[in-house]
């Protein structure tokens, strides 16, 4: 990774695996009422949010397979464009399904899937639906993924990992930023996040940064619609 890369003090594989397991020992100890709580994924219940995670394994499988264009063709036979049709079909599949066999199915596939990724190394090149892309990059998009959806079921953050969480997950946003060529200027000091667009600014702190590049900030925080919208680059 280069030098100015705000990725290159993190390890990708380390992080996937930590927020893969904060999501199963949440899972494990949900009762019948905790999988139909609602999430703060808008329109989906708890359980709604492990059949998204299992079904979009799919994509990761085919993605280290080589076989996109397949799955591709498999999404267009179901009726299925772009990614929210591809979100809602996973969960829809797996509405009537025993709860314990959906978390199955994740933890497998995850599982495998972490394993795979961690063998290729950062630098093998993966085959996306965006094209070649580098295996450790994608890497940190699904760590955003899992941190997000696990803040969305409100799974457990410890004190000890909470501080250096939002440090890697601050860099992920700035990272993205920069990779979608985003015209918002931003600025990471010790204590904040400046960021700037069209003559318009904010100074954030890092958990709010965070929250508006997944596009989880409340409304009612008062972010300019612009900048809002500029920075959510990551969901």
């Amino acid at each position: 990774m280069a030098e100015d890369d705000p990725l290159r003090e993190f390890d990708p594989f380390d992080i996937f695996d930590a927020e893969a397991a904060r999501l199963d020992r949440f899972f494990a100890g949900l009762d019948d009422s905790g999988w139909l709580r609602p999430s703060h994924c808008t329109g989906w219940t708890v359980r709604d949010v492990l059949a998204h995670l299992a079904g979009e394994e799919m994509y990761n499988h085919a993605v280290l397979d080589g076989t996109v264009p397949e799955l591709m063709s498999r999404m267009s036979a179901e009726g299925i464009s772009g990614y929210e049709d591809f979100n809602e079909w996973c969960v829809r599949e797996r509405r009537d399904l025993p709860v314990e066999d959906v978390l199955r199915e994740w933890r497998e596939k995850n599982g495998d899937t972490r394993r795979r990724m961690r063998e290729l190394g950062p630098d093998a090149m993966l085959e996306t639906m965006a094209g070649p892309y580098p295996n450790g990059h994608q890497t940190f998009h699904y760590d955003s993924e899992y941190a997000t959806h696990a803040d969305d079921v409100e799974a457990p953050v410890s004190e000890d990992e909470a501080d250096d969480r939002t440090l890697w997950r601050t860099a992920v946003g700035r990272f993205a930023l920069a990779e979608s060529d985003s015209k918002v200027q931003v600025e990471q000091t010790a204590d904040d996040v400046w960021v700037a667009l069209d003559g318009v600014t904010a100074t954030l702190s890092y958990p709010e940064f965070v929250a508006a590049t997944v596009g989880r900030l409340p409304a009612s925080h008062g972010l300019d619609p612009r900048l809002a919208g500029a920075l959510r680059c990551l969901a």
